[in-house]
C-alpha cells in the first residue's frame, strides 16, 4: 500500500462534489477504503425514531466519509496543493509541491 498523503489532522479543501470550496480538518482517516472524514463537510442527516437510548429521536446530524481523491491539503493561504515525498536528512517527509513547505506530521 502507498503511504498516505492526507493523514489525520490535516488541513484539506474539498474539490468536487456538493461541498466545493469548503475546507475542514481531518478527523478520521480511512486509508483501507480510500476515505476520509473532514469536521464540518459532507453532513448526513439521519431521522431517528425515539429509543430507549435516544428518548427524544429526532434528527442525527454525522459527517460521511469523502473519497481522498475529492480533497486536496491546503496551503497557509487557503489554496490547494498537492503533495509530494521527499528525504530530508535521512527521514521521508511530506511536502507541499506549489509552496515547497514540509507538512508537519
Amino acid at each position: 500500500m502507498a503511504a498516505a498523503k492526507i493523514k489525520k489532522g490535516d488541513r484539506v479543501i474539498v474539490l468536487s462534489g456538493k461541498d466545493k470550496g469548503k475546507t475542514g480538518e481531518v478527523t478520521q482517516a480511512l486509508p483501507r477504503d480510500g476515505k476520509v472524514i473532514v469536521s464540518g463537510v459532507n453532513v448526513a442527516i439521519r431521522h431517528t425514531k425515539p429509543s430507549q437510548g435516544d428518548p427524544q429521536g429526532g434528527l442525527v446530524r454525522s459527517e460521511a466519509p469523502l473519497h481522498v481523491s475529492k480533497v486536496a491539503h491546503v496551503t497557509a493561504d487557503g489554496k490547494p496543493t498537492r503533495v509530494r515525498f521527499e528525504t530530508q536528512d535521512g527521514k521521508k517527509v511530506r511536502v507541499a509541491v506549489k509552496t515547497g513547505e514540509k507538512i508537519s506530521g
